[in-house]
């Protein structure tokens, strides 16, 4: 992981408590993410014993092996489909969607579900599948198996981006999501499957996560928007971007795990970012579009298969979905990267990269595209169309 540049600033437009005194450098006294603990060690202890879906890559193998080398837990049950590679945590290979996990989780407390599939790539009927069935499985799975807690991670696109958004919204605030943007319907069924939980397994509590926008190793349409040559700004929008470091995510579970905090919580970085002072941090321009063409022309991308990005997606980059992070901050939790922060370890991620409209063009393609293709992408949508109809009329 590269450092954050030392030179940004503090975030601004506060909506929690100010945390404690900061370093003189940004990443000074930051905890780094735990490593995992040698073979044959484990967390000691007398907390309680952790199982982990999906803790072979990504958030799941962070938290996996920050939870192994923790003093507070006692014993780290590792689920995934592959080994991962934390020695020190006990491995079960298998789909969670598997009925034998039940087995799996006995004599655990805690079971953080994390086998989540949000890939852009996925066929979206196979990732519901996925996702619900297994988040069903693992919750049913959990109240046989005896565990008192399942923390639950979706995100915090549930609450909607909608224009008449307060900023920041509250915790409690309403889920307005609807089922338009990519894997936002799974999230929603999911918050679902959560608030019943308690009432049909009566003992089971359950804690569900919301992150702002995800950072650190993570590809979403929302990160994808910082790999174009233009950042695309809809007429008489105004986004506000909050965004949250992976380090700080699998901080927040381990508070969640050692149940310091409980009920429905929110995490990111205090405060937000305007979108000019993101063009101004970034160095990017814009490409300021009227909305009919902006969103007639993503979904006709979207429709005709040229771009992964439903144009739902759209609106978490036009209006606000910025969320109060109170719940946390009352416990004594706080973020250790600033909206400042992850958006420059995001812009050092994506270096390289290059998409249009939402989809990933090789080098080739993208030196012929450059800064006029991604207006052409956009205002030229209509014409692919045409072209792509008369084809099939021809066939």
């Amino acid at each position: 992981m590269s450092s954050p540049d030392p030179q940004v600033r503090a975030p601004r437009n506060h909506s929690t408590p100010s945390p404690p005194a900061a370093p003189s450098s940004p990443s000074a006294e930051r905890r780094p993410a735990a490593p995992a603990a040698r073979a044959g060690e484990s967390g000691g202890g007398r907390g309680p014993v952790v199982a982990v879906t999906g803790a072979a890559t990504g958030v799941g193998a962070l938290l996996t092996a920050r939870l192994a080398a923790s003093e507070e837990v006692r014993q780290v049950v590792a689920i995934d489909e592959r080994r991962g590679e934390c020695a020190s945590a006990r491995w079960h290979i298998l789909d969670v969607r598997d009925p034998a996990i039940a087995e799996k989780l006995r004599g655990a407390d805690v079971v953080v579900h994390l086998a989540l599939d949000l890939d852009l790539e996925t066929d979206p009927a196979a990732r519901t599948a996925y996702n619900v069935r297994g988040t069903q499985t693992v919750l049913t799975a959990a109240a046989a198996a005896g565990v008192h807690r399942v923390v639950l991670c979706t995100s915090a696109m549930v609450y909607g981006a909608l224009p008449d958004n307060e900023l920041p919204l509250s915790e409690d605030a309403e889920l307005r999501a609807t089922a338009e943007a990519t894997g936002v319907g799974d999230l929603l069924e999911i918050e679902r499957l959560a608030r019943r939980a308690p009432r049909a397994h009566p003992g089971l509590n359950v804690t569900v996560v919301r992150p702002a926008i995800l950072v650190g190793g993570t590809d979403t349409a929302l990160t994808r928007y910082f790999e174009s040559p233009r950042l695309l700004v809809v007429a008489g929008s105004r986004p506000a971007w909050q965004f949250c470091h992976v380090e700080d995510l699998c901080g927040a579970l381990e508070y969640a795990v050692l149940e310091k905090v409980e009920g429905e919580l929110v995490v990111g970085c205090d405060g937000w970012l305007e979108q000019e002072e993101v063009e101004e941090l970034s160095g990017i321009r814009r490409m300021e579009l009227p909305s009919a063409v902006a969103l007639g022309a993503a979904a006709r991308l979207h429709r005709i298969g040229l771009t992964p990005s439903p144009a739902g997606d759209l609106a978490y980059t036009m209006y606000p979905w910025v969320v109060s992070g109170s719940r946390l901050h009352d416990a004594g939790w706080r973020p250790r990267w600033t909206n400042e922060e992850v958006l420059a370890e995001l812009l050092d991620e994506v270096s390289g990269r290059h998409t249009v409209a939402g989809r990933r063009l090789g080098r080739k393609d993208a030196t012929a595209a450059g800064a006029a293709g991604a207006t052409v992408a956009l205002l030229g949508a209509a014409a692919v169309v045409r072209r792509a109809r008369k084809a099939r009329r021809r066939m």
